[in-house]
């Protein structure tokens, strides 16, 4: 049963030691090896406590690509990236590194440019700077239930188009033309396009959740100033300090985040300090709607195939 005092209190039943970070989102598990964690009997207690917590921190890990792969294999369905290579001697690892002063940070939900956006992500350090470098998580389930009502009856019938095609310059640290250029080339190598409903149903936990973030491009059926507007309101909503948790890493942790019930971003406070961390994301499903409908895809487009002749 949940402890009333606070939303993100420990579950007395859990078998593994939590112990919470921030009063509403983030919880750290100690006395336990990730490399080991294949067993089912591990595996089921962590989605539990992922799906409570939203995201799980891990300290002095070590683990290496395989293990990393290894471990995301028994708790999902790895996946690489739709338009990023993978990082090398990985299968599906994302490598997430700077070392010039350039870096992505912003509020996002993974991938959700795509109709099954991941259902979870695990991010390990690699190479941490001696300062900053922070990541925050934001519990988007919490924002929801906190709107006042009016606007959640606005959020709830609301649909966002979603793109990996957006201002990269909000985006990245660097407003270097041919830098953008090159990360846009290989982001935006394929452009996806997809509606999501701004109001979902997680489906493992029956919470209503707002799925927002950078990836959102427009709102269906408004202008592009009234959408940057609501989308700017939402956004405070989901990002308000009550509801986020900061991680000062160091090189060996890992995170596990539910990121259909989250947004994160990295903080691009450390200068040209080297910051290596590498990702795994798993599958994940479309976004269900309040009213039962799921996410659809825009771009590409679907291939119509036609219909035999009798």
């Amino acid at each position: 049963m949940t402890d009333q005092r606070y939303l993100n209190a420990a579950d007395p039943s859990s078998p593994l030691e939590i112990v919470p970070v921030g009063g509403r989102i983030g919880a750290e598990v100690r006395g336990l090896n990730l490399a080991d964690a294949e067993a089912d009997d591990l595996v089921q207690p962590l989605w539990k406590a992922l799906t409570r917590h939203k995201v799980l921190f891990f300290r002095d890990q070590h683990l290496t690509d395989d293990s990393h792969e290894a471990f995301a294999a028994a708790f999902g369905d790895p996946v690489a990236h739709p338009t990023v290579p993978v990082a090398n001697g990985s299968r599906t690892l994302l490598g997430l590194e700077s070392r010039d002063g350039h870096a992505a940070s912003s509020w996002h939900t993974d991938v959700t440019f795509v109709d099954a956006f991941p259902s979870a992500s695990i991010l390990r350090g690699i190479e941490i700077p001696e300062a900053g470098g922070d990541t925050l998580w934001a519990n988007s389930a919490a924002a929801y239930q906190e709107l006042p009502d009016a606007l959640k009856q606005l959020a709830d019938t609301l649909w966002a188009v979603h793109s990996n095609d957006y201002d990269y310059a909000a985006v990245l640290s660097s407003v270097d033309p041919a830098r953008l250029a090159q990360h846009k080339a290989v982001f935006a190598s394929t452009v996806y396009e997809t509606e999501h409903p701004v109001v979902h149903v997680h489906p493992l936990t029956g919470e209503r959740a707002l799925l927002l973030g950078h990836f959102v491009k427009r709102f269906v059926g408004l202008s592009a100033v009234d959408s940057a507007a609501l989308l700017t309101l939402f956004q405070n909503h989901v990002t308000r300090p009550e509801n986020t948790v900061r991680w000062r890493w160091r090189a060996g942790d890992v995170a596990i985040w539910d990121n259909r019930a989250t947004q994160h971003r990295a903080i691009a406070d450390f200068g040209l300090q080297p910051r290596h961390l590498r990702r795994a994301t798993l599958n994940g499903t479309p976004a269900v709607s309040i009213d039962g409908r799921t996410s659809r895809v825009l771009k590409p487009a679907q291939p119509e195939f036609a219909v035999a002749a009798e």
